[in-house]
C-alpha cells in the first residue's frame, strides 16, 4: 500500500540527484517516491536511502479527494497533504471572473460616455495591474502553507490581524449577499413564477454545500464551470460583435474629459480584480511547497485578468446594443436574442462561482478572528446570514450597498503593500513566523493605518454611501479620477520599508524542524 512521509533529508545513492531539506515524497514501493516538480506536477524517481521518515496514515489523508469534507481551515497544510498542479488556478480564477460583477462593470464606460478605444485600453490596463497584484498574492500560498489572511499575521501580529480579518469578513459577506440578490433576479427573469425567497434559498443552499466540502470540491466545481462559462461567454461575445452597425453608430456623450474618464474606468477595473487578493492563497496553499511562484503567478494572472477583461468587454458592448433595458441582466437577454436564455443561465452560474469563493474565504476570515466554531458551521451561518440580508434588502436594492462595499475595499491595497513586502522583500516566510506571530506587530499596523488614511484624501468614488459622498479633498488633482488605491499602496509600502529597513535577512529558506 502506498504511504506518505515527510523527509528531513534525502540522499540518492545513484549519484544522479541529491536532495537536501524538506520535500514531500509519496512512497509507491520500497525505494521509490514521487517528487513534485516546480510546476506542481509529479515525476517518479528511484532512490537508495530515506532518512527521518515519518509515516502518514493513508486512510486519514484528505489528499485530492472531493467526496469528503475538508478537515483544515487555517492550520498549516502538512507536506503529505500537498497536491495538485499550478494550472488548476487558471481554471479557478477564470471561472471566478466570468461573472455578473465583471459584466456589469462593463456598463461603466458607456454610462460615462468614454469612447470605445480608450475604454478598451482602460479596461485592459486595469485588469493587467490588478491581475499582477492578485497573481503575486496567490504565489505566497505553497511556501507559507496558510490562507491569505493568516499569512498577514506575520506582518500585523495575531491581534493586529483581527482588523483586516474583520474587514475581509464583512466584505466577503457583503459580496455574497449582493451576488445572491443578482443571481436570484436572474432566476426570476428566466422563471417569473419563482418567488425571490425560493430562488435565493436554492442558490444559497448549493453554494453552502460546496463550501462545507471545501477546497477540493471547490477546485473541481470551478474547473468545470470555467469550461461551461467560457463557452457561454465566448458565444455571447460573438453574438455581441454581430451588432457591428449599432456599435459603430454609437455616439458617446462624455461626462468629463477623456483622460479623467479613462482614469476612472482604469481604477474601477483594477479595484475589482485586486479585491480578490485577500483570498488568493486560500486556493494555492495545498500545492506542493516547491511549486514555482512564477508558474502560479502566470496561471492566476491569465485566468483572472483575461476572464475579467473579456467579460467587461461583453458588458460594454451589451450596454451599447441595448441602452433602454431595465437592468444589465435584462439588457443581456435582449442583446443575445435567441441565445438570451443561455446568457442569463451564464449569469446565474457566474454568480455561483464567485459566491463559492466569497463564502469559503468568509469562513477563513472568521477563523483568523479566532472564532472557535468549525469551518462547516461557519459556512452554514455565513450562508444563512447572506440569505436573510438578501431577503431584507432585495426589494429596495439600490447601488448604495454595492457602493459601500467598493469603498470598504480601500483597506485592501495598504494591507497588501505590507504583506507583499513582508513576504517578498523582508523574506519573513517561515511557517512558525505565521503561526506564532506576536500579538501586535506595530510596524505593519502603523504602515497600514497611515496608508489607508492618506488614500482617503484621494478617494473619488462619485457615489453616495448611505447619504455620504465618498470624495476626498485631493481627488480634483487628478481630474476626479480615483487614485486612492494606488496612493494607499505606495504610502503604506514606503512607511513599512522605513520602519523595517534594518530587518531584511538574506535567507529565504523555510525551515520547520
Amino acid at each position: 500500500m502506498a504511504s506518505h512521509c515527510r523527509a528531513r533529508s534525502l540522499l540518492s545513492v545513484n549519484s544522479s540527484t541529491y536532495f537536501i531539506g524538506e520535500l514531500l515524497l509519496e512512497i509507491c514501493s520500497p525505494g521509490r517516491f514521487v517528487q513534485y516538480d516546480e510546476r506542481g506536477g509529479r515525476r517518479i524517481d528511484r532512490v537508495g536511502g530515506l532518512l527521518g521518515c515519518e509515516p502518514v496514515d493513508e486512510s486519514a489523508r484528505y489528499g485530492d479527494r472531493v467526496a469528503i469534507p475538508e478537515p483544515y481551515s487555517i492550520e498549516h497544510i502538512p507536506f503529505a497533504e500537498r497536491h495538485g498542479h499550478s494550472r488548476q488556478l487558471l481554471w479557478l480564477w477564470l471561472a471566478a471572473n466570468l461573472t455578473i460583477a465583471d459584466y456589469a462593470l462593463g456598463f461603466l464606460p458607456v454610462a460615462l460616455g468614454l469612447p470605445i478605444v480608450p475604454a478598451l485600453l482602460a479596461l485592459a490596463l486595469g485588469n493587467i495591474l490588478g491581475g499582477l497584484v492578485l497573481a503575486w498574492s496567490a504565489a505566497m500560498g505553497p511556501a507559507a502553507g496558510y490562507p491569505q489572511m493568516f499569512i498577514g499575521r506575520r506582518a500585523f501580529g495575531r491581534v493586529g490581524g483581527y482588523i483586516p480579518a474583520a474587514l475581509n469578513w464583512l466584505s466577503t459577506a457583503g459580496w455574497f449577499t449582493v451576488n445572491t440578490i443578482l443571481g436570484s433576479f436572474a432566476v426570476q427573469l428566466l422563471l417569473p413564477a419563482v418567488p425571490f425567497p425560493v430562488a435565493a434559498a436554492g442558490l444559497v443552499v448549493i453554494q453552502t454545500l460546496l463550501v462545507i466540502y471545501g477546497h477540493n470540491l471547490i477546485q473541481a466545481f470551478e474547473r468545470y464551470m470555467a469550461a461551461i462559462l467560457g463557452v457561454l461567454f465566448a458565444i455571447g461575445a460573438v453574438i455581441a460583435l454581430t451588432h457591428g452597425s449599432a456599435i459603430s453608430a454609437w455616439q458617446p456623450k462624455p461626462v468629463g474629459s477623456t483622460l479623467a474618464l479613462f482614469a476612472i474606468v482604469l481604477a474601477a477595473s483594477f479595484s475589482y480584480i485586486m479585491s480578490w487578493s485577500p483570498y488568493a492563497s486560500d486556493y494555492s496553499r495545498y500545492l506542493p511547497e516547491i511549486t514555482s511562484r512564477s508558474y502560479i503567478a502566470i496561471y492566476v494572472f491569465a485566468g483572472a485578468a483575461v476572464a475579467s477583461f473579456l467579460t467587461e468587454v461583453v458588458g460594454m458592448l451589451v450596454a451599447i446594443i441595448a441602452p433602454g433595458a431595465s437592468s444589465s441582466i435584462a439588457a443581456l437577454k435582449i442583446a443575445m436574442g435567441g441565445f438570451g436564455v443561455l446568457a442569463v443561465v451564464a449569469v446565474i452560474l457566474g454568480a455561483t462561482t464567485a459566491n463559492v469563493l466569497n463564502l469559503y474565504s468568509n469562513t477563513i476570515s472568521a477563523k483568523v478572528l479566532d472564532v472557535r466554531l468549525p469551518r462547516w458551521q461557519l459556512a452554514i451561518l455565513g450562508g444563512a446570514l447572506g440569505f436573510v440580508v438578501a431577503l431584507v434588502g432585495y426589494q429596495n436594492f439600490t447601488q448604495n450597498y454595492a457602493n459601500f462595499l467598493i469603498v470598504l475595499d480601500y483597506w485592501i491595497m495598504p494591507w497588501l503593500a505590507v504583506v507583499l513586502l513582508d513576504f517578498y522583500v523582508f523574506r519573513h516566510r517561515e511557517p512558525m513566523g505565521f503561526s506564532q506571530a506576536v500579538p501586535v506587530n506595530w510596524n505593519g499596523l502603523l504602515a497600514w493605518v497611515i496608508g489607508l488614511g492618506v488614500s482617503l484624501f484621494f478617494i473619488s468614488e462619485q457615489l453616495q454611501v448611505f447619504g455620504v459622498k465618498a470624495h476626498g479633498p485631493f481627488a480634483a488633482w487628478f481630474g476626479d479620477a480615483d487614485f486612492g488605491y494606488f496612493v494607499g499602496f505606495l504610502t503604506a509600502g514606503l512607511v513599512y520599508i522605513v520602519l523595517n529597513r534594518r530587518l531584511a535577512r538574506p535567507s529565504d529558506a523555510i525551515v520547520e524542524g
